[in-house]
């Protein structure tokens, strides 16, 4: 059986004294779209930090082709994972197209500097984000919903074949948050690129995963498809929420409708 690209072993992760996740393995399905669920603090955030090599374990290893992600060459890893923060900073006054070309770098060496290349990567990723108008503005002009689009364009202008991005539809409206995840599903459609995804959304998780990860406390308490995860049962040990599940009628994922107080006695 062939091992998985990127891949968690014994994993142990925290912050200062605090330790957040201990003892974890995860396997990523290559060439799949994997979503990360879970409540707040469960330690979403500081899986996917780890995975990217924003983190460093404090025990077990993640692997990126078999090798330690923190032992290969910062470039090396660039040029194959690219990681979207939950909370990305710019420099003051950084503008929207040099902030993007920045996802470019990992491919640039002395003897090979700016090309035609580059130059196409960003005007994509520019494009298909819908931020070609803003190249030359500020990223710290922008509103919070156009900064991300922003971030994210700078990420798939590193044209890599593993994406990690952590809550990408924060402060996009519904429109935009449509947008964006299609577009990351057609990178994994067309491209064969590898996405894990931090969201929030339960139902649009559910609506774009092949494989859904449910976290609490720091562990993996299911995976799978959407269908076998997302369970009423779930929802209430989870997330403590009292949720109906039915069958999305668009997609045919599951669709959470939670059951607010005021209506528990008519459900």
């Amino acid at each position: 059986m062939t091992r998985p690209r990127l891949q968690a072993e014994h994993v142990r992760l925290g912050y200062d004294e605090r330790i957040v996740v201990d003892g974890l393995d995860f396997d990523v399905a290559d060439e799949s779209v994997t979503v990360i669920i879970g409540p707040n603090g469960c330690g979403k955030s500081t899986l996917l930090r780890g995975m990217g090599r924003l983190l460093r374990p404090r025990g077990g290893s993640v692997l990126l082709d078999g090798k330690r992600i923190d032992k290969l060459p910062t470039r090396d890893v660039a040029r194959t994972v690219g990681v979207l923060p939950q909370t990305p900073s710019a420099p003051a006054g950084l503008t929207v197209g040099d902030l993007v070309a920045r996802g470019r770098q990992p491919h640039q060496h002395w003897y090979r500097q700016w090309s035609a290349g580059d130059e196409e990567a960003v005007a994509y990723a520019l494009s298909v984000t819908g931020m070609s108008s803003f190249a030359e503005r500020p990223v710290d002009e922008l509103s919070g919903g156009q900064r991300q689009r922003a971030w994210i364009s700078m990420t798939l202008a590193q044209q890599t074949s593993l994406l990690l991005l952590d809550e990408p539809i924060t402060y996009l409206d519904l429109a935009h948050q449509v947008d964006v995840l299609d577009l990351v599903y057609r990178l994994h459609t067309e491209r064969g690129t590898t996405v894990v995804m931090v969201l929030h959304d339960l139902n649009l998780a559910a609506r774009y995963a092949d494989t859904l990860v449910a976290m609490h406390d720091g562990r993996i308490v299911s995976q799978g498809k959407p269908g076998e995860v997302l369970t009423e049962e779930l929802l209430s040990d989870v997330f403590g929420l009292d949720a109906k599940v039915v069958s999305d009628p668009v997609a045919g994922t599951p669709l959470v409708l939670p059951i607010s107080a005021h209506l528990r006695d008519e459900v």
